[in-house]
This record gives C-alpha cells, sequence and structure tokens, in this order.
C-alpha cells in the first residue's frame, strides 16, 4: 500500500490514510487502497475494533482530490460517487465498530468518511465542513444522507448549503463528534475506547451494531423485531454461556473467544 498505513495491537486495528503533503485527500488510489485494507482486516477474525485517522497533524481527510475530480463527466462523476459511497458503506456495516480519530481537517470526503464511522473522537482542532456547493457539486459520498441522520436536516441543510467550515467545539455541540481532546491525546484516547470495546463479546457487539444500523431504516416495531432476533442469536454463541457465567461467579477478568 502506497496511501494507507495498517497497524495492530491486540485486538485493534489502525488504518491510517498516508497522504500528508496533499492533507490525505481521497483520490482513486487512496479509496482503492482502502478498500483493499478493509477486506484485510476483515479477513483478521482476532481483530475487534478499528480505528481511522489521518497522516500528520494538520488534516484527518481535507477532502476527495479536486485535479482528479476537476475534467470527469457526469457519467465518470456518478461511478466516482458510487465506488466511494460503497468504500464508506462497507466502513458503516463493517463487521465490529470503527472509530474516526478525526485530528484536524474532515471536510468534504473526509466529514463524510468520519460519519460513516460509528463513532467520532477529534481534536479540539478539527474542523469539519461540507463545502462541495462552492465547487459547483454536491456532496458525492454520503454527505446528504449521513449528516441529516446525524445532526438533524435543518443544521445539515445550513453546512451544506452555505459551504462553511465548522470547529470542532461546534461539531461537539451538534452531536457530530462524540468527544474533544487536546491533539496529543487523541489517539491514545482512540486507542483507549477501541480497547475497551474489544474486551466485550466481540459476536455481541458486532450484533448491536447491527441491530442499530437496520433498527434505523425502519420504524419502532421493525426495528424492535430486528433486535429480539440479534438477541436471540446471541444465546448460540460461547460467549453468552462464558460471561453469564462470568457474572454470577463475580469473575473480574474476561477473555471472550469471539465463539
Amino acid at each position: 500500500m502506497e496511501t494507507i498505513l495498517l497497524n495492530k495491537e491486540q485486538h485493534v486495528a489502525t488504518i491510517t490514510i498516508n497522504r500528508e503533503r496533499a492533507l490525505n485527500a481521497l483520490s482513486t488510489q487512496v479509496l482503492t487502497e482502502l478498500d483493499q485494507t478493509l477486506d484485510q482486516v476483515d479477513a483478521d477474525r482476532d481483530i475487534y475494533c478499528v480505528i481511522i485517522t489521518g497522516a500528520g497533524s494538520k488534516a484527518f481527510v481535507a477532502g476527495a482530490d479536486i485535479a482528479e475530480m476537476k475534467d470527469k463527466n457526469a457519467e465518470q462523476a456518478a461511478e466516482y460517487g458510487a465506488f466511494g459511497n460503497a468504500v464508506f458503506r462497507k466502513i458503516e456495516t463493517f463487521r465490529c465498530p470503527v472509530i474516526a480519530a478525526v485530528n484536524g481537517f474532515a471536510l468534504g470526503g473526509g466529514c463524510e468518511l468520519a460519519m460513516s464511522c460509528d463513532i467520532r473522537l477529534a481534536s479540539d482542532q478539527a474542523v469539519f465542513g461540507q463545502p462541495e456547493v462552492g465547487l459547483g457539486i454536491t456532496p458525492g459520498f454520503g454527505g446528504t444522507q449521513r449528516l441529516a441522520r446525524l445532526v438533524g436536516a435543518g443544521i445539515a441543510k445550513e453546512m451544506i448549503y452555505t459551504a462553511r467550515n465548522m470547529k470542532a467545539d461546534r461539531a461537539y455541540a451538534i452531536g457530530l463528534v462524540n468527544a474533544l481532546y487536546p491533539s496529543e491525546e487523541l489517539m491514545a484516547a482512540a486507542l483507549k475506547m477501541a480497547n475497551g470495546i474489544a474486551k466485550n463479546a466481540p459476536i455481541a457487539v458486532a450484533n448491536a451494531k447491527r441491530a442499530i444500523n437496520d433498527g434505523l431504516q425502519g420504524n419502532m416495531d421493525e426495528g424492535i423485531a430486528i433486535e429480539v432476533k440479534e438477541f436471540g442469536a446471541c444465546f448460540d454463541t460461547e460467549d453468552q454461556t462464558y460471561g453469564m457465567t462470568c457474572f454470577l461467579e463475580k469473575a473480574k477478568e474476561k477473555n471472550f473467544a469471539n465463539k
């Protein structure tokens, strides 16, 4: 990989967009290598949580590669948007939780990448925005859909229509970001959360993620039916028996088998 770094520590994988000179902009190469890296992580069943971040201190991802997009025709642009959306949808539906550690600019495709993750932790110096209409286009990697679902239609429309950047404290206030940290503490905080998630039963966490994501697509009754299905499925696992036994026996340490 030329544009992606992958690191694994215990049960946590960290994926770093490594195109610092271009502020980690999302070229076709970056998206292709990110897609391949996700498949590599997915194949490693010993990974229970993933962190995505950007190289350097200036940018998470400052957007898509404008130079690459500029001369596309409508058909080529639609294909590019479809590919980016497919990669981000893979993140959104990934088998285990994905945490975005937003260490700087998260603009356009960068904001959309962060929104495809389950949880967003950010540096207090991070900047968010969907500036696409100022370039003569709309968001193309899920921004019109995920932003409205995360912060409400009114604020999403304000961000997209005005194309204004948003500082980290405002992003936190509207619920776009889960928590803010000083820049030097961000990755440690992300790793602490990821390791905390990884200590729990991986199948149960995956089932909970699926229940939340799928349930949000329907009404409450449909969501409850999905929850009941995922809840019941946990009782076919060794981890359920082990976890409940540990609770009843007041065991202080647990080591789930992911079975």
